[in-house]
């Protein structure tokens, strides 16, 4: 049965392989933070800056979830601070991206650890995301200034991971325009980043003053007309997220559906490619895109009956893609300061190709805990 290597033991072992890496890298660096991507397979550590931070914050509350070390706390704490200087200067605020931000750090410092503190920065923070929001194609604006020509109007399959923060917003608030509007991007994500057969796009844009739907494209796939594989995975966990928090039905057999196309076009040792037009061959993998999706599919095992079909199914893959992960694409030794090997940021803009890529570290990271634990979702 695939998967079948899976259990605990093996589940601690590769935890405690992560866990290992995040002290060293926590000894070395202290509070700073993780590049995107590595370089030759070695991060560079530097200030809260670009999208990917608070993946590295998350790896320090798994961590602490795990060990109840409070080394850990002790980085969170300045984590923390930082995101909070970050929101106060408006730091690199100008994307969607506001939502990973928040959603790995002062949620779970809300949630986890009880910090009260954090609970006006989650609003702030959610507010500013708002001012991304253009209310003719009722959508988030995923980059750039809110009035760039080049990139009105443009909502990518990525922000269905970014809502989350606003429906915190709307149950710490009871302001219902949090929910309002997070709920009606993802319905517009569904209806038009998601193509017939269940593949996506992972850019569409939108007419700022009619609202008029244009076109699909793509920033980091193979073509406007392929399927890129980080994106079908924030497809299938999106998705599925979206349905805990809105109980709409249609999402989460969107979820479904997009796991399923994503499933067919997994290759011999269930790790894709980094676009699923490509199935066999010499091909770059994205190691990151398979870590979300399993942690897509353990979320879809959580929500479905145990009567569906389906249901089992997902669980295998989950299991299986999890244990290739750990088998073969892993740091083994101490080539790297990373965790997560041959994944892939950008291939279109030469970035992080074969690379560790933090989200992928934090994303298999997550699975291991998800596949263990009954673990309560910072999402």
């Amino acid at each position: 049965m695939m998967g079948k290597d899976v259990d605990k033991k093996w589940l601690e072992t590769m935890q405690n392989q992560v866990i290992a890496t995040i002290v060293k890298n926590n000894e070395r660096y202290g509070a700073l933070f993780p590049e995107p991507a590595s370089k030759n397979l070695q991060y560079y550590f530097g200030e809260n800056r670009q999208w990917t931070p608070s993946f590295w914050t998350g790896m320090q509350f798994l961590a602490y979830e795990l060990t109840a070390d409070e080394k850990f706390l002790t980085i969170i704490e300045k984590h923390l601070d930082s995101f909070d200087e970050r929101l106060r200067n408006n730091i690199e605020m100008d994307n969607h991206d506001v939502g990973f931000y928040f959603s790995l750090s002062h949620i779970p410092a809300y949630e986890k650890l009880q910090r009260s503190a954090s609970r006006q920065t989650i609003i702030s923070a959610a507010d500013k995301l708002l001012e991304r929001y253009e209310p003719h194609s009722k959508i988030l604006q995923a980059w750039g200034a809110i009035d760039d020509p080049s990139e009105q109007g443009r909502m990518i399959i990525d922000c269905n991971m970014n809502l989350f923060l606003l429906y915190k917003a709307f149950y710490l608030t009871g302001n219902q325009k949090y929910y309002d509007i997070a709920y009606g991007h993802i319905k517009k994500a569904q209806q038009y980043l998601v193509r017939d057969d269940y593949s996506t796009y992972h850019t569409y844009f939108f007419d700022v003053n009619s609202g008029k739907p244009l076109r699909g494209t793509t920033a980091q796939g193979y073509s406007d007309q392929s399927c890129w594989a980080r994106g079908q995975a924030w497809a299938v966990y999106g998705f599925a997220l979206n349905y805990q928090y809105t109980g709409d039905l249609s999402l989460l057999e969107t979820a479904m559906k997009t796991a399923d196309y994503f499933i067919e076009y997994l290759p011999e040792d269930y790790v894709p490619y980094w676009d699923l037009i490509f199935t066999e061959g010499k091909q770059y993998r994205d190691a990151s895109a398979g870590a979300i999706l399993v942690c897509g599919l353990l979320e879809l095992v959580k929500v479905l009956p145990v009567t569906n079909k389906d249901r089992k199914k997902y669980e295998q893959v989950a299991l299986a893609i999890l244990y290739s992960l750990g088998e073969n694409y892993t740091v083994k030794q101490e080539k790297s300061n990373g965790v997560l090997l041959h994944s892939v940021y950008s291939i279109p803009h030469d970035l992080g190709v074969d690379e560790c890529c933090l989200w992928g570290d934090y994303f298999y990271f997550e699975a291991l805990v998800s596949a263990s634990t009954a673990w309560n979702s910072y999402w």
